[in-house]
């Protein structure tokens, strides 16, 4: 940005300039030639300097020249029709003349001003543009980050709670440290590795962990830097990045969000496409051309193996495949020992109790849990962070923060209703996820919210199951019909995710009478009889939460009562208030389950 106004001003202020270099440096004001005529045979002129047709001098008295009032100095332009004996009429005058070669040449140091400035000018504004674009000497180099083993590196003690992906990687380690065990008995120790999973499983960690156990050298880079607007770019800095490597042997490559340049190759495609493909051609190429004693090691990341190419996937590339998957409960555990180690905690935290509460949650997540806590603990001004420290950030990760939003008495008595639909249905169906908490204090979109959890982690879900929440999702819609004889808008989000089971539950599930055990495309429009069967599916689940909710119209209203009371029922208290009691699970304290 100094640049960019830097430049605008030294091309204003040479503008200004030049103007004045190139203009007339005639001293004197410009009068009519008639009007020096007549002052020559008055003899009023003392004094005349001429250069080609340009005249000018000094009068003896100062003359009238209009708007530029009266001068003493002026000049000048003798037409070239003019026949008149100038000079004569001048020297019977007793004028000094003085005649000058006419010449269109400035001084050296303007000519050197008006010729350097404006090349100056200009190879600023493209040093500038190429800086900014990557351009220049610098498109065909590799930026990859490289990490020479110098400082503290991650190790494998650095990982927790996905042991199954790290005990993949232990061999790569050993061959890294130890490559004539294998190369001495003709193994061959795969080329490349490629890890797949959700979005903050540790990928990249694993990736880094590798490289700290074997103490090699770890080039890291992410796909969409290999590509620019120029074609060709992106080819020579693959080139680069496996020259460096090589030379640096042995090594690690890592290069992240693989899927941004592998994706499956198409026919025909746009010029970024095109370029895209090139770089991949030239990725296939490099893992190609060096062997297992070049003692190189690539290792892709990415959420999306699917669209990934074949070419990429096949034995003599990414010959091995990890999958990083969420952490189980014991994972998480471990997760979150690993991330308060340096966190001072309360005697009354229960990592167990905090783990079973995050189901579904990745590496990433607990640790962003873990450090909102200890934001909350320090905020509030404590040298420990505490347990409801965890919970309060639990729910600000999940929901958002609270909402200062003043609703009017009838929609805070909807709203009541609504979440006790949602809660009593969770409640009293066997298949539906227990209750943790209640609240109609408004959160981000929301006006109110349930929280559920399962009691375990869940990996395969029964039909019953998956009826059993979504008539939780309903009990929402169907508590205001029952109470209101109406339906709102506040059940928008609960039809959507309604909708996506329903629709999981007939294409792909084979949950369905009519459609059968076939799969078919999710994202694809559905044919008459299977949108049918989602929408008996989705009725079936809403007549079976009014008929519950109607069953139990007392527990209902207890529990919107005490709402509206309360604001806030936590597990202990709306098992009390809707009579439940005795169902109550010996589980953790809240788990927030949207679905």
């Amino acid at each position: 940005m100094f640049l960019s106004v830097a430049i605008v001003a030294v091309a204003a202020a040479y503008s200004v300039l030049a103007l004045q270099l190139l203009g007339d440096d005639s001293p004197g004001a410009e009068i009519p030639y008639s009007v020096f005529r007549e002052e020559v045979a008055s003899g009023n002129v003392v004094r005349v300097e001429t250069s080609g047709d340009s005249v000018s001098g000094v009068f003896v008295s100062p003359v009238d020249a209009g708007d530029d009032g009266t001068v003493l100095e002026f000049t000048t332009v003798r037409p070239s029709f003019a026949d008149d004996d100038l000079l004569g009429d001048l020297v019977d005058q007793g004028v000094e003349v003085e005649a000058r070669v006419p010449s269109n040449r400035n001084p050296l140091w303007q000519q050197l001003l008006l010729t350097l400035v404006p090349v100056v000018l200009l190879v600023s504004v493209l040093v500038w543009i190429f800086s900014r674009s990557s351009m220049g000497m610098r498109f065909g180099r590799s930026d990859a980050q490289a990490w020479d083993g110098r400082g503290r590196s991650t190790t494998f003690d650095d990982v927790a709670g996905i042991d199954e992906a790290k005990a993949e990687l232990v061999e790569l380690v050993d061959f890294l440290r130890n490559p004539e065990r294998y190369s001495r008995l003709g193994a061959d120790v795969p080329r490349g590795v490629l890890l797949s999973g959700p979005p903050g499983t540790g990928k990249t960690l694993l990736a880094r962990a590798v490289a700290g156990e074997a103490g090699v050298p770890f080039f890291s880079m992410s796909a969409s830097e290999f590509t620019e607007m120029l074609v060709g770019v992106g080819a020579s800095r693959v080139r680069s990045l496996f020259r460096k490597a090589k030379e640096a042997a042995p090594a690690i490559i890592f290069i992240d969000e693989l899927d941004a340049i592998g994706r499956a190759r198409a026919a025909q495609g746009s010029s970024g496409e095109r370029e895209g493909e090139t770089t991949l051609n030239q990725i296939l190429t490099e893992m190609d051309g060096f062997s297992n004693t070049d003692g190189v090691i690539v290792i892709g990341a990415t959420n999306r193996p699917d669209v990934l190419d074949s070419a990429l996937r096949r034995p003599g590339r990414f010959d091995r495949h990890v999958v990083v998957s969420p952490p189980d409960l014991a994972g998480r555990r471990a997760i979150l020992e690993l991330h308060t180690r340096e966190v001072p905690l309360a005697a009354d935290v229960d990592l167990q109790r905090v783990a079973a509460t995050t189901p579904g949650m990745a590496g990433a997540d607990l640790r962003n849990l873990v450090n909102e806590a200890a934001i909350t603990a320090a905020r509030d001004d404590r040298d420990r962070v505490r347990g409801d420290d965890f919970l309060r950030s639990l729910e600000k990760i999940v929901l958002g923060t609270e909402r200062a939003v003043v609703i009017t008495p009838v929609e805070r008595r909807r709203t009541a209703y609504h979440e006790a639909g949602h809660a009593l249905v969770g409640m009293l169906q066997p298949g539906a996820d227990p209750v943790r908490k209640i609240s109609i204090i408004p959160r981000g979109r929301s006006l109110g919210v349930t929280y559920q959890s399962p009691d375990s982690d869940r990996y395969v879900f029964t039909e019953a199951y998956l009826r059993g929440r979504m008539m939780g999702l309903l009990g929402g819609r169907a508590a205001e019909q029952l109470v209101f004889d109406e339906v709102t808008t506040g059940a928008e989000d609960d039809l959507e995710h309604v909708t996506r089971l329903a629709r999981m539950m007939v294409a792909r599930w084979g949950m369905s009478s009519e459609i059968g055990p076939v799969s078919h495309p999710v994202d694809a429009e559905l044919s008459d009889p299977a949108t049918a069967a989602v929408r008996r599916i989705i009725t079936e689940c809403y007549e079976a939460a009014h008929g519950l909710l109607a069953r139990n119209r007392d527990r209902l209203d207890r529990l919107a009562e005490a709402l509206l009371a309360a604001e806030t029922l936590d597990q202990d208290a709306a098992y009390e208030v809707a009579g439940v009691v005795d169902e109550i699970p010996d589980d953790a304290m809240v788990v927030v389950v949207d679905p």
